[in-house]
């Protein structure tokens, strides 16, 4: 399909970026200690593994990323857990300043944007953990594409949806309820789903924020883009999870 020629022209992109000197990129995965609505999650274990290992590994797992950043203030309870700086993990202890619950994520990930040179950034999170290395490249060849062809400076990652949405007030938002369209032919919307950001030093800096003024949108599948936030959704994760271990079992 699309993606799998997407990422089969990944190295070819790659290798012509590297020609160019655009070589370097590197991932930004903040992680805290404290997290309000699920107490610890970045440490909970989930089928076994702590939370942040799930997406850690599949991380590595991209033979296009050089170096993984973690900017933290848990650096001993990622110790308690077994992960230390080795290879392409960097840890960085989190300024006093920029902790807190309140800290807007720009000024921590503009913090190690000026500590960290990359010719692209990669921003994902611990509460991604169902994100899987095929999608990380296939994000990876859309953004390169795109900078090469000058048709984008950033990229995000969304949920594609087709459904009818109403105000607080009752009113529609996106469809006439006097005329009731198949949901298939409403016009699609784009939810944000804080799953991969993508971006350059630059881009960043025209806009203070890690999506640019010329971004792309990458599409994910629903199942794939489960973001934890709450204990609903860490529910959602662990039944997701099941089912793929299943699957994996059966097709052994």
């Amino acid at each position: 399909g699309e993606r799998s020629r997407n990422i089969s022209s990944l190295k070819l992109q790659k290798i012509r970026i590297k020609m160019s000197g655009l070589n370097r990129c590197v991932v930004l995965l903040p992680m805290k200690a404290n997290s309000q609505r699920v107490k610890g999650k970045n440490f909970r274990l989930l089928h076994g593994k702590p939370l942040f290992a799930w997406i850690l590994d599949t991380l590595l797992a991209v033979e296009e990323i050089d170096e993984v950043i973690i900017n933290t203030d848990a650096r001993h309870i990622l110790a308690e857990n077994g992960l230390t700086e080795s290879g392409r993990v960097r840890i960085r202890d989190r300024k006093p300043e920029l902790c807190g619950d309140t800290v807007s994520m720009n000024l921590i990930l503009a913090d190690d944007i000026a500590a960290v040179e990359a010719d692209a950034y990669l921003m994902t999170h611990t509460t991604n953990p169902m994100l899987g290395a095929d999608t990380v490249r296939a994000a990876l060849s859309q953004y390169y594409a795109g900078v090469e062809s000058g048709e984008a400076d950033s990229l995000f990652s969304v949920n594609r949806i087709q459904t009818r949405f109403y105000r607080e007030d009752g009113s529609a938002v996106n469809h006439d309820p006097n005329n009731l369209i198949q949901t298939q032919d409403l016009e699609p919307w784009f939810e944000e789903n804080s799953n991969l950001y993508i971006f350059s030093r630059d881009s960043f800096a025209r806009t203070n924020a890690r999506i640019g003024r010329k971004p792309q949108l990458f599409v994910m599948d629903k199942l794939e883009s489960v973001d934890i936030d709450t204990p609903e959704d860490w529910a959602f994760t662990e039944a997701v999870a099941s089912m793929r271990q299943n699957l994996a079992r059966s097709s052994a």
